[in-house]
C-alpha cells in the first residue's frame, strides 16, 4: 500500500521554508486531512504556499497560511553597518588577506559588539578559522562551526618516554584496536550519561540523531582529527596539577561531535539563512536571536553537542588507560568552535564564538598543538581583554587540502616523517606536516595571551586516512 505521508523535503520542494511552518503543515495534515491520498495532500499544499492570504480564515488551514506570511514579513535583507568595529589581528603578517576580508565582514554586523582574530588564521565559511567574534544576544551557527564542540585532550602516565621507542609496535596496536575514525565505529559502543539527556526527546532534530549519537560515541572524524601517543613535559614547576617537572608517556586526542553536530550545524544554520537575510558577501554569517525559539533550541543543542565531544574524548583516553594499565596523573582539555556566554570589559553580556580559538581567560588550561612534526603546547591563559579572552587553536594552515593533494607526493611526506621519527597509522596527503605554519611562530604572536606550562612532541600518530592514496589500515 502506498504511503500518504509527506516529507519536510517534500514541503521544501514545494516552496515552504525552512522552520516551523513545515511543522505546522505537517501536523494540520495529520489532524485534519488523514483520509486524503498523498497527490491530494500536496496539491492542496501547493495553493496554501502560492497564495497564502486566501486561506487565513480556512477553518484547517489557516495556522499554515498565517506562518507563511509572517515569515515572509521578515525577510527583507538586512543591511551591514557601513563602517566596521576596531578590532585586533595577532601575527596580521601570517594571516591570508581572505581570512582579514571575512573578520572585516564579521565586524560591521549590526549584532557586532567585538572581535579578534588569532595568528592560525585561515579562510573558512563565514567566519574565518581562528575568528573571535562577539554579539549582542545573537548567536551564529557558521560562527560556532560545523564541527560544534571540537576539542584537544591529553592525559600524562607515570611511564618513562622511553617504554614508546621500546613497545612502538604494541602502541600502534592500542590505537588500531581502541580508536575509530570516519565511518568506522565500535560494534560495541560504551553507553554514556549525556545520551540520556532529556534534550533529546525535546528537541525535534535531536530526536532522528540520538541512535547515530549512540553508534558513533568514542570514535573520531575525519580530516585533521588524530589521537596520539607522544612525549609531555612539564615544564612550569608551579602547575595545577603537582607534578614535577619532567617528561612523561602522553596521549593527545583532536575530534569533535561527529555526525551529531554535522547535523546540528546544518539544520540550524539553514534555519538562520532563512530568517536572517544578509547580503551576499555576508550570508554565511546569518544569526539566531537567543530570546527566539530557535535561537534557544540551536544553544541547548549546541551545548549538548559539545558535551557530546567531551564524551568521546574521554572513552577514547579511558580505554587506552585500561589497555595501558595505568591511570592518568592529570587529564587537560579544551573545546574550540562553540559560543559560551561571557562579560564584555565593561560587564555587559556578550554571546562570544570562538571558531577554531582557545579559551584563554585568566587561569584557564588548553592545548594548542603543532603538526606531527611539530610539539603542541600546554597553556594557561592570560585573559587579555582585547583578544576577548582567547588564544589560537592550533598552527593554522598554509596550504588548502586541494592544494597539497595535488602538489605532495606521498615519497616525500614519508621521508619528510622518518626524518622526524614519526610513526603514522592512516595519514592522507591533505595533513602532511608541511600544509601548516611554523607553530613556534605562531605562539610568539601570542605571548601576551597565553603562558607555556608544557609540551606535547608527538611519536605515534593515528588518523582517518585516505583511501586514494592508500593511507589506510
Amino acid at each position: 500500500m502506498a504511503t500518504t505521508k509527506i516529507s519536510g523535503r517534500e514541503l521544501r520542494k514545494l516552496g515552504y521554508p525552512e522552520g516551523k511552518v513545515i511543522g505546522i503543515a505537517m501536523k494540520v495534515l495529520e489532524e485534519k486531512y488523514k483520509g486524503k491520498s498523498k497527490k491530494q495532500k500536496l496539491e492542496l499544499l501547493a495553493q496554501v504556499v502560492k497564495n497564502p492570504e486566501f486561506y487565513l480564515k480556512h477553518d484547517s488551514l489557516a495556522p499554515v497560511a498565517k506562518s507563511l506570511i509572517i515569515k515572509t514579513e521578515h525577510n527583507e535583507t538586512v543591511e551591514l553597518n557601513k563602517n566596521r568595529l576596531d578590532y585586533r589581528i595577532y601575527g596580521a603578517e601570517g594571516i591570508e588577506p581572505g581570512a582579514i576580508n571575512q573578520m572585516e565582514i564579521a565586524m560591521k554586523l549590526p549584532v557586532t559588539k567585538a572581535g579578534a582574530l588569532m595568528p592560525d588564521a585561515h579562510q573558512g565559511y563565514g567566519l574565518p578559522i581562528g575568528g573571535v567574534l562577539a554579539t549582542d544576544n545573537a548567536v551564529i551557527p557558521y560562527a560556532v562551526g560545523v564541527d560544534i564542540g571540537c576539542r584537544m585532550c591529553m592525559t600524562l602516565y607515570d611511564i618513562r618516554p622511553e617504554f614508546i621507542e621500546q613497545n612502538g609496535f604494541k602502541l600502534k596496536k592500542m590505537l588500531i584496536d581502541n580508536t575509530r575514525f570516519g565511518n568506522e565505529v565500535f560494534r560495541q559502543p560504551v553507553d554514556h550519561e549525556v545520551l540520556e539527556r532529556s534534550a533529546f526527546n525535546e528537541i525535534n532534530i535531536l530526536k532522528s540523531l540520538k541512535d547515530r549519537a549512540y553508534s558513533q560515541i568514542g570514535s573520531s572524524g575525519g580530516g585533521n582529527h588524530f589521537v596520539e601517543f607522544g612525549i609531555g613535559e612539564i615544564m612550569e614547576a608551579d602547575n595545577e596539577w603537582g607534578l614535577p617537572t619532567g617528561r612523561y608517556l602522553a596521549v593527545l586526542s583532536h575530534s569533535g561531535s561527529r555526525g551529531l553536530g554535522a547535523n546540528v550545524a546544518r539544520h540550524y544554520t539553514r534555519l538562520a539563512m532563512d530568517k536572517c537575510r544578509l547580503p551576499k558577501e555576508a550570508r554565511h554569517l546569518a544569526w539566531l536571536g537567543l530570546d527566539t525559539d530557535d535561537g534557544a533550541e540551536y544553544w541547548n543543542a549546541m551545548n549538548l553537542a559539545g558535551d557530546y565531544a567531551s564524551a568521546c574524548h574521554h572513552q577514547i583516553h579511558e580505554r587506552l588507560s585500561a589497555t595501558l594499565g595505568e591511570k592518568p596523573l592529570m587529564m587537560v582539555e579544551n573545546h574550540h568552535n562553540f559560543a559560551w556566554k561571557e562579560s564584555d570589559r565593561f560587564g555587559n553580556e556578550v554571546i562570544v564564538h570562538r571558531k577554531g580559538a582557545t579559551p584563554a581567560e585568566k587561569g584557564v588550561l588548553g592545548i594548542i598543538p603543532g603538526s606531527m612534526t611539530a610539539p603542541g603546547f600546554i597553556v594557561r591563559g592570560k585573559g587579555l581583554a582585547d583578544s576577548l579572552n582567547s588564544a589560537s587553536h592550533g598552527a593554522g594552515r598554509v596550504m588548502s587540502r586541494r592544494k597539497a593533494k595535488e602538489t605532495l607526493s606521498k615519497r616525500e611526506v614519508d621521508e619528510h616523517l622518518k626524518k622526524a621519527g614519526i610513526e603514522v597509522i592512516g595519514s592522507g596527503l591533505d595533513e602532511a606536516p608541511m600544509v601548516y605554519k611554523d607553530i613556534h611562530q605562531v605562539m610568539s604572536y601570542q605571548t601576551a595571551l597565553v603562558e607555556i606550562l608544557g609540551t606535547f612532541t608527538p611519536r605515534i600518530v593515528r588518523m582517518c586516512g585516505d583511501k586514494r592514496f592508500g593511507e589506510v589500515d
